[in-house]
């Protein structure tokens, strides 16, 4: 059983939708003590850096998390849920703290003549680790689809899975361990996508199905 995290996101029902259409089995969570017996935990997430923290924090489920992904349980953020695995944004002069599972800032596509911001659309994906368990059977050079004007930097280079060109390379996606993150949302990347859930809904049933960790 998944556990999807609902603190109002705007993308939650397409997330739940997709989950389901990959073979899952999903429970919508609120609270912490919802998220215990989950085999695997997603957050999803449209909007403001800060909107998503601020909320999670009022739901008390900023140390379920950190205390979820400390079992080695399989965790999935996507869009602002994979920025908030890092330690701040620089989205609006951002105030509130990531969850720190990741070092380094959530920064702006930096400003270029004719580079439009957002990003929204199509874009490839460059697998920079084949090992990663959400890739497996996904091919080097696949669309996926982005919206964005913001993207994590992470401080350790090897924790990226794929990069993305948008102006320059971004990490648009990163793996280590047990914690999974993407900047594109699968759940509205087509074939793509529902292969990348589907991947990652086998993997929290049976992470020995995975590759090597990051």
């Amino acid at each position: 059983m998944l556990a999807l995290i609902d603190y109002g996101s705007g993308n939650l029902r397409s997330v739940h939708k997709a989950l389901l259409e990959a073979g899952a089995s999903v429970k919508l969570v609120r609270h912490g003590d919802e998220i215990t017996g989950a085999t695997g935990l997603v957050l999803p997430g449209v909007g403001a850096f800060d909107d998503c923290m601020n909320a999670l924090r009022d739901q008390g489920l900023l140390d379920p998390i950190r205390s979820f992904i400390g079992t080695g349980r399989p965790f999935l953020g996507i869009c602002v849920g994979y920025q908030a695995l890092f330690e701040r944004s620089e989205e609006f002069q951002s105030r509130a703290p990531g969850l720190g599972i990741f070092r380094g800032p959530v920064v702006r596509f930096v400003h270029q003549p004719g580079l439009k911001v957002p990003q929204i659309g199509w874009n490839r994906l460059q697998i920079a680790n084949s090992e990663c368990p959400l890739y497996q059977g996904v091919p080097d050079g696949s669309h996926v689809y982005f919206v964005h004007s913001y993207y994590p930097h992470p401080a350790d280079s090897t924790v990226v899975s794929t990069w993305t060109d948008y102006g320059g390379r971004f990490a648009s996606s990163i793996w280590r361990s047990n914690v999974f993150g993407t900047q594109f949302h699968p759940e509205k990347s087509q074939a793509v996508g529902l292969k990348i859930l589907r991947n990652f809904t086998q993997y929290a049933e049976n992470p020995s199905l995975g590759g090597r960790s990051a």
